[in-house]
Order: structure tokens, then sequence, then C-alpha cells
């Protein structure tokens, strides 16, 4: 059987959009120390975003709007069921928890797991909180079968020493980490909240901001997953990509003022600013060929972005041209 370690990743445009991300990620880094103050706005939506998508993606009923009123406000949402409630403070509790092992140099370890997955579940299924599933499972409409229960601790315990020891770029290391997790699948439940949760852990200890996994790309998540199942990282290294260079943006914009550059596509195409129709310039977003974000269901980019692109696009047709 093939490595996990070593299956591909790289996907079309894959060294522009890693080098956008450093280039982001740099500017950030300039920024620091970010004040107080100004960062507390941005935490506080990414924080609520975080919990409602993660949430959403594995069946919560409950809006944005409802998941600020349960978590911040401390409401009860008629026609919601009290797990759902319960499923929202947990997972802000262990956002909260994951935030302050982040600001710590200690290395990822079975108890951070553990604890992790503990407040995950800790109003909902106190008897399976912080321990590993003791017998098989199977996932509906996964393809494949998880190990056998015995090997979990093993199996993780690998995980862990391969994450602490290795030099890849902690993007790639995130994704890879994200999969392998997911296929172990330790816990009996509560294994994509948990997972979700440790790989934001490993970018945020290296100063990147959580990546949100959109409820709206639930089926383009699972079939990543599934594709990597297959020995190929290639999809959900771009769905990560696409998800960390949102929140970079996100950060950005609204340190900088700078969120206006930003227009949903059907805009720019409505406008006539570029040469090019809303599905091109979607399936472009998409792939990560040009610098983009979702919010909802809508891309949003910058003319800037697409005149970038239509520039490299001459420049290696008379390259080719030439040669």
């Amino acid at each position: 059987m093939k490595d996990w370690k070593t299956y591909p990743y790289q996907f079309e445009g894959f060294e522009k959009q890693l080098q956008r991300i450093e280039e982001k990620k740099s500017q950030l880094d300039k920024l620091r120390p970010i004040p107080a103050i100004a960062i507390k706005n941005i935490k506080k939506s990414l924080t609520l975003e975080w919990t409602y998508n993660s949430n959403s993606i594995e069946g919560n009923t409950l809006t944005l709007q409802e998941t600020k009123m349960v978590v911040e406000e401390g409401f009860t949402v008629k026609g919601k069921s009290l797990r759902e409630h319960f499923e929202a403070l947990n997972h802000a509790d262990a956002i909260e928890f994951v935030e302050d092992l982040a600001s710590k140099e200690n290395p990822l370890s079975f108890s951070n797991i553990l604890e992790v997955h503990s407040l995950v579940l800790q109003r909902i299924e106190k008897e399976f909180a912080g321990r590993f599933r003791n017998s098989g499972v199977r996932i509906s409409g996964a393809n494949f079968v998880p190990p056998n229960a015995l090997k979990v601790p093993d199996l993780i315990e690998d995980l862990i020493d391969w994450t602490n020891s290795n030099s890849l770029h902690t993007v790639i290391k995130s994704a890879i980490f994200h999969h392998r997790f997911v296929w172990v699948h330790p816990f009996f439940d509560g294994n994509g909240r948990t997972v979700r949760l440790l790989f934001n852990l490993l970018l945020m200890k290296d100063g990147f901001p959580p990546a949100i996994i959109l409820k709206n790309d639930r089926k383009k998540y699972y079939d990543a997953l599934n594709k990597a199942n297959q020995h190929d990282y290639s999809k959900l290294l771009l769905l990560i990509f696409q998800a960390v260079e949102r929140s970079l943006d996100i950060y950005l914009s609204s340190l900088n003022n700078s969120y206006d550059d930003y227009l949903p596509i059907s805009t720019i195409v409505q406008e006539e600013r570029v040469p090019y129709g809303a599905e091109y310039l979607s399936l472009l977003a998409r792939t990560g060929k040009i610098d983009a974000f979702k919010e909802g269901r809508n891309w949003l980019t910058t003319e800037e972005s697409i005149r970038n692109y239509i520039a490299n696009r001459d420049r290696k047709r008379i390259l080719n041209n030439k040669n």
C-alpha cells in the first residue's frame, strides 16, 4: 500500500497560490504586534463563522445569526434541539482552548487531541468525550473503512510524531494531517469538528489565522477527502489553500481598510471591467488561479487580480510562440 506521507498534493497553479499565501502572511506579520482592539472584532467574527460552518457541515441546523444568539447572548432558539445548542457552546469553548494552545510553544500531543475532543462532546456525549473508540465504525458516504480500533492509538502517535518532526510548509502539513486524522477516525463521534480545530491549531501556531471550511463547500470538502483516500491530496490542498487565503484576506482587508477592492464576480462582469464572463471567472477563482475568496455562495475578487492573470497568460503565450 502506498505510504500516505508521499501522496501527491500539487495541482495546476499550486506554486502561484502558495506564493500568494506567503506574501499575504508576510504582510500580516509586518503588522504585528496587532493591537488587541484592532483584532478583537475580526477574531470575534471568524470565531462565530468557524463554529457555525463546522457544526453545519455535520448537520447542525442553527443559522449563523442563531449561532451568535446562542454563543454570545445565551439565548435559546425556538424549534432547535438542545443538542444543537450544546454543539454551538461546545465548539466555542473548544476554540478558546485551541487559541490558548496556539499561543504556547509546546508541540502537538496526545493530551491536546483528547482535550479538544472532550470539549467538542462535553455537553452531549460525556461517555465518549476525550476517549478513543474501542470498536469498528463505518462512515456513510465515505469510500473507505476506518482501521481497527486496536490500531488507533499507534496510528495517532505516528501522526503526531510526523506532524511535530516534518519540515513541510505549515499549510501543506496541516492539510495532510487533516486527512490522515479523518482516515484514522479515532473517535465514535466528533471527528470532523475535532480535526477542523486541530488542523487550525497547527496553522495558528505558525501565525496563520484560522482557515474555515465553509458549509457551502461541504460536498467539495467530502469529495476532496474521498480523493485523498484514493492517494491524491490535490483537491484537499486546493480547498485548504482557498480557506487559508480567504482568512488572510479578511485580516488584511480589515487591518488595512482595503476590503473595498474586492467585488463579487457578478458585479465585475456586469460593469464590463474585464473581457470574461462570470462562469469563467468563477472557474479561475475555484481553481486558485486568481486571488479570490468566497462569501456565502459568491466569489469575490479584484479587477487587478484578473488583469494580472490576463497579463501572465499573454506572457506565457508569447514565450510559447517564440519556442
